[in-house]
């Protein structure tokens, strides 16, 4: 086998010129400029890491404006106030599309604003249609409340409290222009038990009028309706409105519903605004009643039940004349209620003040409407004389 050659390289050359030149070359190559004929390096991943970085930039913008606007909305400026505008609802209707229909009508400034104000609420289901004319500077919750409670129609009808049937009669005529007479109104309300089939409370009613049962309120009226079908109505609304009342008291005491509302009529005409004042009134006429002997005798005493029967104030001979509704000649509550009394004076009577029951006989208000009430009767002329 041939002996192999053995690499000789130039450190290992034995003379020194061989040696230098090697650390000659070296050297020079360690120097020399290699650049142009190395690699080139790319520049397409930065230019594409920018392009990234601006897509996800220009992204996350869009995003945070496409946030805001869906929470805030549009702005508009809103209808100057003594300026008005109309909206119209439609059938099923809800809240994001009613919004839209403010904003467009400048009554608010974004539909999240009033659609967020309704969720805060719970209304977003009570909003109701119709046609709603709305005033420039309404506020925000005034708008949803009118929407909740509904258009007020052409044809309304109000009853206030302490109308009579003649009084309602002709509240009737008047808001249906003449379409339902006071007269055939009237006849219709002439005979509660025409009623009482459909409505029980009418049961002790007999054959009187509707006189105390008529509700007060205020009613939508259409085109359509007749005396029939506005008594049906009104019966109706006593109906809803009494529905939690109870009537325990009162039967307790040997009255009838009707007996309860006669009641009531009274203390509506002689009571005034007061909660507590009601009660207490309500708590002096039970005291007359129950009481046989002094200083009431039985006798409700109020002049209220004469000026129905008169038509006015009455006079003092009128108040002690032997007439029906004389509460001074005849013991006991009227033949029939006086007027149409309002939940507040049914409630009084369903619940009279206790502390004033058993007690108090005898009361009087000045003309700033001031109640003073009295045990006896020297007490009484006291309080005025």
């Amino acid at each position: 086998m041939p002996s192999r050659k053995r690499q000789v390289t130039y450190s290992q050359r034995p003379n020194h010129a061989a040696r230098s030149a090697h650390a000659r070359g070296e050297r020079q190559f360690r120097t020399y400029d290699t650049s142009y004929i190395r690699p080139k390096k790319s520049k397409a991943p930065i230019v594409f890491a920018i392009i990234l970085a601006i897509i996800v930039l220009g992204g996350l913008g869009w995003g945070v404006l496409t946030l805001f606007n869906s929470c805030s909305g549009p702005q508009v400026e809103l209808l100057a106030e003594g300026e008005e505008a109309t909206i119209t609802v439609a059938d099923g209707s809800g809240a994001s599309s009613i919004a839209d229909q403010l904003v467009q009508a400048r009554l608010v400034s974004s539909a999240s604003e009033f659609t967020k104000r309704v969720n805060e609420l719970n209304a977003a289901s009570q909003l109701k249609p119709g046609t709603y004319t709305f005033a420039g500077g309404a506020s925000l919750d005034s708008i949803i409340k009118a929407l909740e409670t509904g258009p007020v129609m052409t044809g309304g009808l109000t009853i206030p409290e302490g109308f009579k049937l003649a009084d309602i009669a002709n509240a009737v005529a008047t808001a249906t222009e003449g379409r339902v007479s006071a007269e055939d109104f009237t006849a219709a309300a002439s005979n509660a038990s025409v009623y009482a089939a459909d409505y029980s409370f009418l049961a002790d009613a007999g054959t009187n009028s509707l006189e105390g049962f008529l509700f007060p309120k205020t009613y939508s009226l259409g085109d359509d309706a007749t005396a029939d079908s506005i008594v049906r109505m009104m019966l109706t609304q006593f109906q809803t409105e009494t529905a939690n009342l109870d009537w325990s008291y009162p039967q307790s005491q040997g009255l009838s519903i009707y007996d309860a509302v006669k009641l009531a009529s009274i203390v509506e005409k002689e009571s005034s605004g007061d909660e507590h004042v009601r009660a207490q009134v309500a708590a002096v006429f039970y005291n007359r009643l129950a009481t046989q002997g002094d200083p009431s005798y039985g006798f409700l005493q109020s002049d209220a039940t004469t000026a129905y029967e008169v038509g006015h104030d009455p006079t003092a001979e009128e108040v002690h004349a032997q007439t029906p509704y004389s509460t001074y000649a005849n013991k006991g509550l009227p033949p029939t209620p006086i007027c149409s009394p309002g939940l507040d004076c049914l409630t009084a009577v369903t619940a009279p003040d206790k502390e004033a029951l058993g007690t108090y006989f005898f009361f009087y208000f000045d003309k700033d409407g001031n109640y003073f009430f009295s045990k006896t009767y020297d007490e009484h002329i006291k309080t005025f004389s």
